[in-house]
């Protein structure tokens, strides 16, 4: 993979992933960003557009306070190691994934074909 651009927010370097043409980043459900916070940001950093603008809401795609608490950690304070949500947003789709990794596809007109990880 080779490094696109440069991260703005808490996660591991967002990375442009040529050959299966997508984004990819993990997580960091250590550091200070929910993770829709960071989600928010690497999507902002792709279309190149500035979150404080208010040009786009999560919300028009997914509920970010469910996406932040299903990604949260159990009650006992362990990790989620498994499952996944996929959502599309400012026509980009977005996979996200317990373990912290999130990958983005930028609009194709086969974005009703199923990716896979």
């Amino acid at each position: 993979m080779q490094t696109e651009r440069s991260p703005t927010h808490d996660s591991s370097e967002l990375q442009y992933d040529q050959p299966n043409d997508r984004y990819v980043f993990h997580h960091d459900s250590d550091g200070t960003a929910t993770i829709t916070t960071t989600i928010v940001h690497a999507l902002a950093e792709i279309v190149e557009t500035d979150v404080s603008q208010g040009e786009f809401s999560l919300y028009d795609s997914v509920d970010p306070d469910a996406l932040d608490r299903l990604f949260s950690r159990k009650a006992d304070g362990t990790e989620r190691t498994g499952g996944h949500v996929a959502f599309t947003a400012l026509e980009h789709e977005v996979f996200v994934y317990a373990n912290g990794d999130v990958i983005i596809y930028p609009p194709s007109e086969t974005s009703d074909v199923a990716r896979s990880r």
